[in-house]
């Protein structure tokens, strides 16, 4: 793993460490000044999100807090990225980023340009309506109608190619722009997974006022984003997305996060991304 060290008279003290405890500990033990950089989203409520005091929130920051853990990284150790969509495969190959947690989809077109552990969560594309929306109620009926999702995303492709191709489709750079937009009736709906769509819903300022449509429209398994050809980093993630699994922590995270909205998760997955 690629770490970062603070200056060059903190790698040089490391080295010292290191040295000193060569019995005792292996060099991401995470002590001294190591650090490692994850990519989250900043704008998903329930899954990522940076709020008005600086703190980290979400199942993501959760999974990323867990797996960086298990590498050997406190929290304070941890320096959080912003990881648009459009952009998640650019900070991989930039080196910009250890690893991205930030509802990352695993897709074999992404998979030409980063590698995948896990996956660790399942979740399935739907639309957040207003409240008062009674006129769509399937995928077709968004052929008619105004639509707003993400840059980059894989519910605008899908949007695109298959679910509704003749829709008037309007990407932004980020959900909050689509939630305003949504709410000032310049889209109809917004799409994205329904995990994000119910952690925006849940959200006070937003509570009865939108609704998810419920409709399960692709399946999204959201895999732990990292340098193309790191097995090594993968193996380790892996490892630790399991035990996450098995000592209840998975369990609780999804309960903390994604409770207050009601949301209706799926069991964890199974690993699938091992080379």
């Amino acid at each position: 793993m690629k770490l970062r060290k603070a200056s060059a008279a903190a790698a040089a003290a490391i080295v010292l460490s290191l040295t000193a405890t060569a019995c005792g500990g292996g060099s991401d033990s995470g002590d001294g000044d190591e650090k490692v950089t994850v990519g989250i989203k900043f704008d998903q409520p329930g899954l990522g999100l940076k709020t008005p005091d600086g703190e980290f929130t979400g199942f993501d920051v959760d999974v990323a807090t867990y797996v960086a853990k298990e590498l050997g990284y406190d929290e304070k150790d941890i320096e959080w990225k912003e990881a648009p969509s459009a952009e998640r495969e650019n900070l991989i190959s930039r080196g910009d980023v250890d690893f991205i947690v930030a509802s990352y989809s695993i897709t074999d077109e992404r998979k030409e340009k980063v590698s995948f552990a896990g996956p660790y969560f399942l979740a399935h594309q739907d639309l957040l309506i207003r409240a008062d929306e009674t006129s769509i109620t399937k995928a077709e009926d968004l052929n008619s109608k105004k639509l707003c999702s993400v840059t980059g995303s894989t519910s605008a492709q899908n949007v695109k190619n298959e679910l509704a191709p003749k829709a008037d489709l309007d990407e932004q750079g980020g959900y909050s722009q689509c939630l305003t937009g949504l709410e000032n009736k310049v889209v109809d709906a917004l799409t994205t997974d329904d995990a994000i769509l119910a952690g925006y819903a849940a959200q006070d300022e937003h509570k009865g006022k939108f609704k998810l449509a419920g409709l399960s429209l692709s399946d999204e398994n959201y895999g732990i984003g990292l340098k193309k050809g790191d097995t090594e980093l993968q193996k380790k993630i892996n490892d630790a997305l399991e035990k996450m699994v098995e000592d209840g922590s998975w369990d609780k995270a999804v309960k903390d996060n994604f409770g207050p909205a009601g949301y209706k998760n799926e069991p964890a997955p199974e690993i699938t991304e091992t080379s």
